[in-house]
């Protein structure tokens, strides 16, 4: 007996095709190099979350961005990350219990902020509250003010929690790419609407 899809993963395709629509020129030359940056903590969730996550956007067509996966020998470590950041759509930011610990990781959220990218947060195995920029000494006191306030606006973010150790993997990664996606076409119908805004305006001028 043919099983039918589940709910999710009809929501999912439904929206996968919505976003192939109206994304068609995404597979251009002039196109981005990816439209979704998992922002993650490698040792916590490089083999887990970020990677599912990662692999289950490329299976439906998407280009997201991983470093272990998008970044080859020889790659300048933050030029290549930076410009992945800056030309992204949509940024995911995958918080873990040692997500404060990395520079890497707040500098990459701090440009994502900054950018004012669409951020989609995941709480894997820590809550909002537990999140805290520490000061070591090792960091300029600039760098500490950044990351603070970037952190922040993730964490007043609605994003998705999930445990690891109990929690659904199939339904949390269905949840993920629902918000990823529908981020997405968000962001190609309001670029949409500045195109025709600024057509409309050349017209009338």
């Amino acid at each position: 007996m043919q099983r039918r899809p589940s709910a999710a993963a009809t929501r999912i395709n439904s929206i996968s095709r919505q976003i192939i629509r109206t994304g068609g020129g995404r597979l251009e030359p002039q196109a981005p190099p990816c439209d979704v940056f998992i922002n993650h903590r490698g040792i916590d969730t490089k083999r887990n979350v970020a990677g599912l996550l990662y692999h289950h956007l490329r299976g439906l067509r998407l280009r997201p961005f991983l470093d272990s996966q998008s970044m080859k020998p020889g790659d300048r470590l933050f030029d290549r990350i930076e410009v992945a950041i800056r030309e992204c759509k949509v940024g995911v930011a995958v918080f873990s219990p040692m997500y404060c610990d990395s520079y890497f990781c707040l500098h990459e959220l701090r440009l994502m902020m900054e950018t004012r990218k669409k951020v989609v947060p995941i709480f894997c195995d820590v809550k909002p509250s537990e999140l805290r920029v520490k000061d070591d000494g090792s960091r300029p006191a600039t760098d500490l003010e950044k990351f603070r306030w970037a952190l922040e606006e993730a964490k007043y973010t609605v994003g998705i929690t999930f445990d690891t150790l109990r929690g659904d993997w199939p339904e949390f990664l269905a949840s993920a790419t629902d918000a990823v996606i529908k981020n997405l076409i968000e962001v190609e119908e309001e670029g949409l609407m500045r195109k025709q805004k600024q057509a409309h305006a050349s017209l009338s001028s």
